[in-house]
């Protein structure tokens, strides 16, 4: 095989057609190009990750017929996650957010699609887009302690770091974020289906989250670890991660170049996969399907007795790829959409 793609649902409702969709992209283009798939189950948000939503994630997909090579979960990755944090903070690229919500929305610009351009109000003064220096010149670096996930950071004595200085973050009771340093750049990136981008993170969004306020690893921070950990070629989702991308290729390219010689980390050679955004699937108001807007589940059609080919045929007709809902098998659903890739 050529590569590996990856599906990757969050285990925080059941899967509905905006996920059967994703299905049917990732494992069309796997058969393509001769992809290994590999399933990752993105429980990264602890607050609403079930364990019956990761047992239906299993359980739906083998109902479906999708098979898969390899499989993984982001909660048993926490010490790699920890591990690369440590590799990033030791050149001075991360550094602590104490602004609320509610700050955050007050004191910041807002892209046009709403989301908050962070002004670096936290940043150190003393930081440059290559990270955040004291005045001896060194990059500061901080350990955090595992088991004191939501407490806060403490300094610790590591005679690998001898030449470092410990920037220490406060034993404080202050919840706080941890933001990666963005450099102000243009990053230039092609998507198979959409083309050409041209976008610039720090325009985007500033200095964005790595750990969140509750302690725990954010989606952007766990999902470029795993692609580059796991060696994924082809990243393939909607639309609406679009906007991601730079940032991840940016955030990617730091960890990659900060990981180097770690060993112990077995992370392969970075080479930038490829990418294909594929469209949405909206309600009747035009909004994305999703868990929190309560989207109807695949599970909710198969206790009804909807087959899994009734369920290709009637997606491939409602995103215009089919002329009729008519039942399809799997294999046949999945040439439609090899057609258009």
């Amino acid at each position: 095989m050529s590569g590996t793609i990856r599906f990757a649902p969050s285990p925080t409702g059941y899967l509905h057609e905006g996920h059967l969709l994703s299905a049917l992209f990732v494992w069309a283009a796997a058969k393509k190009w001769n992809l290994r798939v590999h399933l990752r189950i993105e429980d990264h948000d602890q607050g609403r990750a079930r364990k019956e939503y990761i047992d239906s994630i299993r359980e739906d997909l083998a109902w479906l017929g999708f098979t898969y090579d390899s499989e993984s979960i982001q909660s048993d990755r926490s010490e790699i996650y920890q591990r690369v944090l440590q590799h990033l903070a030791e050149r001075g690229l991360v550094y602590p957010c104490y602004c609320s919500r509610k700050q955050l929305l007050a004191e910041n610009p807002r892209s046009e699609t709403g989301e908050v351009i962070y002004q670096g109000k936290c940043r150190p003064k003393c930081s440059t887009e290559s990270g955040i220096e004291k005045p001896g010149g060194s990059p500061p670096s901080f350990h955090s302690v595992e088991d004191d996930i939501r407490a806060g950071f403490h300094s610790v004595e590591d005679d690998s770091l001898e030449n470092h200085s410990i920037f220490r973050i406060p034993d404080s009771e202050l919840p706080h974020s941890l933001r990666v340093v963005v450099s102000d750049k243009v990053i230039e990136w092609c998507d198979e289906r959409l083309g050409t981008f041209y976008e610039n993170p720090k325009k985007q969004c500033g200095d964005f989250p790595i750990r969140d306020r509750d302690g725990y690893w954010t989606y952007q921070f766990a999902v470029c670890v795993d692609d580059l950990a796991q060696g994924i070629t082809h990243i393939i989702r909607g639309e609406d991660i679009l906007n991601s991308t730079a940032r991840q290729i940016a955030l990617t390219e730091m960890i990659a170049d900060a990981c180097q010689g770690d060993a112990t980390l077995h992370f392969p050679p970075y080479q930038r996969p490829k990418y294909l955004h594929h469209p949405l699937i909206v309600d009747s108001t035009g909004k994305k399907l999703s868990k929190r807007e309560h989207a109807h589940s695949l599970r909710q059609d198969k206790e009804t007795g909807t087959t899994p080919e009734q369920l290709f045929g009637r997606l491939l007709f409602k995103v215009g790829i089919a002329q009729s809902d008519t039942p399809t098998p799997l294999d046949a659903a999945l040439g439609q959409i090899i057609r258009i890739l």
